[in-house]
């Protein structure tokens, strides 16, 4: 039986990701969706495997002006404001047909990309899980595929993997993009690299692949990579222990000391082992606080809007 995990990005955490309260899971019972209840009251949901052939289709992305928040002016896509997303995954893990796709309430299969807001309702930032903390394969969103759906990378034919574990819950901030036509005079004028914003999450809880978790951004690394320009926003899943505690970098070096240098060092120093040169860091080396990390978000927002309004190349993205 194929499961279709059920993730509530205004509820970051639910054990394992597939519960949804009980009021949710009526509505989903009535798609056609048989619904198993368990011990804490909320509902497991899972569907027959000839229930999960949902065909994709296109749609027309429109983007609309957002709203001011601390990090500047947002875009969004208009007719995605639910907090509601649900993953099905196709083929084998560890195999190259592998992918995770997302569908909306209504079944429909949606990107992680361009469908889930930046912003979620509170202010916080919607961030999608693509690597688990404390596993190695290289899941990412495949950003030349339709919908977008969550693979794991692949180098001359062969399945990626970092050489070992990551330490944080890693993946992407939806809705922005690093332009591969735009220098950045503050970090050695390096171009984007053409893909979303990454975000490493530090909290205690190892996330799943696919799931959506409200974030408070922290501060952010500008990673250089083999000379294109690669953020990393530092961040915290608001449902941590920890999460009250920590607003800016210097909050993280009080509470979680030594984990900025560790995160700098790891992404600097995960290519070593295969021959490659480490990566470099601009800005000193260091992480840049968090008024710095919105002012990239806001820029890198500005610039997918750019992007699926068509207003520069898309080259071979996917933009549905």
């Amino acid at each position: 039986m194929a499961a279709v995990r059920v993730i509530v990005a205004s509820v970051a955490h639910l054990p394992h990701g597939y519960a949804i309260p009980t009021a949710r899971g009526m509505l989903l019972s009535k798609q056609g969706a048989p619904l198993h209840m368990v011990a804490s009251g909320l509902l497991k949901l899972r569907r027959s495997s000839s229930a999960t052939g949902l065909q994709s289709s296109r749609r027309q992305q429109q983007v609309q002006g957002g709203k001011f928040g601390s990090g500047g002016y947002t875009h969004s896509c208009r007719a995605l404001q639910a907090q509601e997303y649900t993953t099905k995954e196709d083929g084998e893990t560890q195999t190259l047909d592998y992918r995770v796709f997302f569908l909306d309430k209504s079944g429909k299969t949606i990107s992680p990309w361009h469908d889930i807001p930046l912003h979620s309702d509170d202010g916080l930032l919607n961030f999608v899980v693509e690597i688990p903390k404390e596993t190695s394969a290289k899941m990412e969103v495949a950003t030349e595929e339709p919908n977008t759906p969550i693979k794991q990378d692949t180098k001359k034919g062969k399945l990626r993997y970092y050489p070992y574990n990551i330490n944080w819950n890693y993946g992407l901030l939806p809705q922005t993009w690093e332009d591969p036509s735009h220098s950045n005079p503050e970090v050695e004028n390096s171009f984007g690299d053409n893909d979303p914003v990454d975000v490493v999450e530090i909290g205690e809880r190892q996330a799943e692949i696919g799931e959506v978790l409200k974030v408070k951004p922290l501060g952010v690394l500008a990673m250089i990579d083999e000379g294109e320009l690669d953020w990393k926003v530092v961040a915290i899943s608001i449902t941590d222990p920890k999460a009250h505690l920590v607003n800016d970098v210097h909050d993280v070096e009080k509470h979680f000391p030594g984990t900025l240098t560790a995160i700098r060092d790891w992404f600097r120093d995960y290519k070593i082992p295969d021959g490659k040169p480490a990566n470099k860091f601009g800005l000193g080396d260091k992480a840049a606080d968090k008024e710095y990390a919105l002012k990239v978000i806001a820029e890198t927002n500005e610039a997918w809007a750019k992007l699926v309004k068509r207003s520069v190349p898309a080259g071979e993205l996917s933009l549905v």
